[in-house]
């Protein structure tokens, strides 16, 4: 299967609704696991995500139909966070995020540090940053019974 990553233009009304659609099937899923429907990105209309100050990049098939994305934002300077990691249901356990995670750390080699964050529920997305080198530094209880865990990975020194 050939597949391309690029960054996401968020003024394209078809991109737009893709993404929109892809997130909230993803994070349906992950309230699901979490035991907390109140995640961010199911609160959102394409009109907030489109105003969104992260860059997005979708991972897309043959067929341009979107099978992933994430987004990142760096908030510090050399820090680089991973603000959302979606995929379609359909496609999970194919190597998906993992391969959006490597075009983010070759695209943004320069960082010193990347931070994503999930749901300690939410096994299958904890498994994948350990995978990729993600460390857990800290958890934080969001709401009764539903705690995030912040995870860092260093990049270059």
């Amino acid at each position: 299967m050939t597949t391309i990553i690029t960054r996401l233009d968020l003024q394209d009304d078809y991109t737009v609704d893709q993404l929109w659609s892809l997130q909230h099937k993803a994070y349906r899923l992950e309230a699901e696991l979490i035991g907390f429907r109140e995640i961010p990105p199911l609160l959102e209309t394409r009109e907030i995500l489109r105003s969104a100050r992260e860059a997005f990049y979708g991972r897309h098939d043959e067929q341009e139909e979107l099978l992933g994305a994430v987004a990142v934002l760096e908030e510090t300077p050399g820090s680089l966070t991973v603000t959302r990691m979606m995929v379609n249901p359909e496609c999970f356990r194919q190597g998906v995020a993992g391969s959006l995670l490597e075009y983010l750390f070759a695209e943004y080699s320069e960082m010193k540090q990347f931070i994503v964050s999930t749901g300690k529920l939410n096994a299958p997305a904890v498994a994948l940053y350990t995978k990729y080198g993600f460390v857990p530094v800290s958890a934080e209880e969001v709401a009764p019974g539903v705690e995030l865990i912040e995870f860092h990975r260093s990049g270059r020194n």
